[in-house]
Order: C-alpha cells, then structure tokens, then sequence
C-alpha cells in the first residue's frame, strides 16, 4: 500500500519526480546534545526503507534521467554534506550492506584534521569542565551568560551561539570560534572530518563525491569572485585527488534568497557544474532547475509516518524551472581593516 501510494505521487518517466534525501552524519550512537540527529539504529533502519520503497539512483545519473523523462517510478538520490568522518567509517558499511549508493558534497579545507566552526562551538559546548560559560563580552552581548548544567542548557546556549556567529565574515568568525573554545579550556577535537584516503575510499566504493566548497560559506555574503573562488577552489581539490570530473555541487546551508542567490547560480552554471543542490524543501521534477535541485528528509521513526511524509512531499512539489531565489547583488570585496 505504500509502496502504491509512492508510486501515485511518483509515477516516473516524464512525469517522474526525484526526491533527493539530505545527511549530514550517522553517529554510532543517541547523542545526548542532539537526541534528533542520525545514530546507526536510526540509519539502518532509514536504508532498509529507502532499499525497500524507492529506487536508489546515484545522483548524477538521476539528474540527467530527470532532465531526460527517464526517471523510473519512486526515483529518490541520498546526499551527505560536509565531509564528516563517520561518512565513511559508520554510513558507508550500512549503505553497503543494503546495496545502496550515495553522493558525499565535500568541503574541502577541512579534509585532513581541519573542523567545521560550528562544529567548534558545538564540542566547546559539549567538552567544556565548568558549568558556566561567560561569553558576554565576545558576542557583545549582555545576555550571554550561560548556565552549562545539563544537556538540555548545552545545547539551547550552543544554537543561540551558533546563530549568532554564523553570518559574520569568515576569518572573523574562525578566529571567535577560537576565542569561545580558549574561553571554555577546551582543546578542540581534529579527527571530526574525514582524510583524503577516506574521500578516496568513498569513491573507490562506488560512491559519487561533489563539490561543496573551500571553507563553507555563506556564499550569499561574499563578493562574486570571492563565492567563484570557493566553488571552484573545491571543485579542482577534489578532480587532482580523484582524477576524475566533478559535477555536482551543493550550496552550503542552501536555502535559496538566504545562503545563496541568484549569481551564485549563475557561477555555477558557468564553472560547468551538471546539477547543484539546494536545501528547499520539495522533490524536483522535468521543469525544476538542474542547479536548484531541491532536497527533504522527514526525520519520522517509524516506516508508515515517514512514507507518508514522503509521499505529501513529492503531492505538493512545486516547480523549479523559475529560479527561486531573491535577485541581490553580491557584495563588495571586504577591505583589510574589515577582516578580524
């Protein structure tokens, strides 16, 4: 019955509609700051649906069967973001075990012992000895004083800190990050993403890598050569590694008019990228833009919810063909005295 109702919403070829799931880590176990995120039970159980209700197409080949009306009926792409460790060593024995491929968008800078900056405040938050974390004076903010006594504490004070750094200039928010971490006497972990040999090892298990760039920004901030240099910077990191074409990118934290706009896709048109991920909520179907490809993963527990929710995804999706991101123009390059 599920599997009909899939099918209805879903019928393939020119009507097809590709649902692409977005991850970003399986943990081996429940996280007690993050009781949400993807822990292997979790995954396992994930994989056996999608193995048992979708049909499982590598990325790149379900784009261009997109574009082409070729899609058979369920089409549905896995996608992982950022380069994570546990992408290799936890996701890809269980997406083997169930015969399943997926594309891993790499963010480049970070390979080889580097850490995400908001990974730095989420394991400063995690790590730190004291049950208080005055912060007052680095966020410049009056309020952020922060009580550290249980997990529930850690983890509303590190999203209200995230938040807060997220959107500055990238050096500055680098060198803030550092300065919480001192704060809190912390030593931050280096072994969160993964080597070059695990990015290499991905591919050589038949998984599809793409593009994700540098240093993770948010492109929509950053001027037009500046966003150019990020995309492109990751793209030729990853070809010299693999020795191969990278086709697909994704747009980092991808929400379109926000994180990205509408001459971030034009770069990525004109670096010659196949297709490019967003993280609009909604399943792509003929019409939708091969570089604003949209992405939905309902988080439900059980198999029936999460079909279901699967199924009002792909009823309600709406067409992309129409860019839907707000027209800016990008900024103007940063002066000196502006980089902290």
């Amino acid at each position: 019955m599920l599997k009909s109702l899939l099918t209805l919403a879903s019928p393939g070829r020119a009507s097809g509609r590709l649902s692409i799931i977005d991850l970003h880590r399986v943990v081996p176990g429940p996280d007690p700051l993050f009781l949400e995120a993807m822990d292997v039970a979790r995954f396992e159980a994930l994989c056996r649906w999608l193995a048992g209700l979708f049909n499982v197409l590598p990325l790149d080949e379900a784009a261009a069967r997109l574009k082409a009306g070729t899609l058979p009926p369920r089409a549905l792409a896995i996608t992982f973001d950022d380069g994570y460790a546990d992408n290799h060593d936890v996701a890809l024995p269980i997406l083997q075990r169930h015969g399943l491929t997926a594309t891993f968008f790499i963010s480049t800078g970070f390979i080889d012992g580097g850490r995400m900056w908001n990974d730095g405040i989420i394991e400063t938050f995690r790590l730190c000895p004291a049950d208080r974390l005055d912060l007052r004076d680095l966020l410049d903010d009056p309020a952020a004083d922060y009580t550290l006594h249980t997990a529930r504490e850690r983890r509303t004070w590190l999203d209200v800190t995230i938040g807060k750094v997220k959107y500055r200039p990238i050096a500055e928010r680098l060198a803030l990050v550092q300065r919480i971490a001192e704060r809190a006497r912390v030593r931050l972990p280096d072994d969160l993403m993964m080597t070059r040999a695990q990015v290499v090892a991905l591919r050589r298990a038949g998984m599809t890598i793409g593009a994700h760039t540098m240093s993770h920004p948010i492109l929509a901030t950053l001027s037009r050569d500046e966003a150019s240099a990020e995309i492109d910077g990751s793209r030729r990191w990853l070809e010299a590694l693999l020795d191969e074409r990278i086709g697909l990118f994704a747009y980092p934290n991808g929400k379109p008019g926000e994180d990205y706009h509408d001459e971030t896709v034009t770069i990525v048109k004109s670096l010659g990228f196949d297709a490019a991920v967003s993280t609009d909520w909604a399943a792509a179907h003929r019409s939708t833009d091969p570089h604003q490809l949209p992405r939905f993963t309902p988080w439900d527990r059980t198999r029936a919810r999460f079909c279901v929710r699967m199924a009002r995804n792909l009823w309600r999706s709406r067409a992309h063909a129409a860019a839907r991101t707000t027209p800016a123009r990008y900024a103007q390059p940063r002066s000196a005295s502006n980089e902290h």
